[in-house]
């Protein structure tokens, strides 16, 4: 506050139209907008006819995610400056749990929900899936972040349906 100012006089812009503050209830509603840092990209998918571990009947989808070099947007670890390019396969059975998976990526995808860029742990800045866990194996195991994983399905689709508010 300035010195030629009274605490007295000062008012706020915003409320002098006369309908003064949002109610909570509504500011709560409003809240900020969730901000989309996916970077541009394609995701595309492809049957493969052989099966993952634990899924001996059903065939391979095979996810396929793209992502060409950029530049940092507002959201991401240093905006204006670049990141390299990613190609990420992801693997899901061709079942039917596998195809609920694989339509819930798309509409994450298309939401631009599922990567942004963050910094690794060798501080580079770099295309990487946000909070959604990605089969990228498709054998080893939960560890090695393959098959067999019998919670695998389970866990996704239900990480998806929140992200997604389904």
């Amino acid at each position: 506050m300035g010195s030629n100012q009274s605490s007295e006089t000062l008012h706020c812009n915003r409320y002098l139209n006369g309908q003064g503050p949002p109610s909570l209830e509504k500011a709560a509603h409003l809240g900020p907008p969730t901000p989309r840092t996916q970077p541009p990209g394609q995701m595309t998918w492809v049957v493969l006819h052989r099966n993952l571990p634990g899924y001996p009947h059903d065939d391979t989808l095979q996810v396929n995610f793209t992502f060409p070099e950029g530049v940092q947007m507002e959201g991401h670890p240093h905006p204006g400056q670049p990141y390299p390019g990613l190609r990420l396969c992801a693997y899901v059975p061709d079942s039917r749990d596998g195809r609920r998976v694989l339509s819930l990526l798309e509409k994450a995808f298309q939401q631009q929900l599922l990567f942004t860029v963050s910094t690794n742990v060798h501080g580079e800045d770099v295309v990487s899936p946000a909070s959604v866990p990605l089969k990228t194996q498709q054998e080893g195991g939960a560890i090695m972040n393959g098959y067999p994983d019998e919670d695998y399905l389970k866990k996704v689709r239900a990480v998806l349906k929140e992200k997604l508010n389904e």
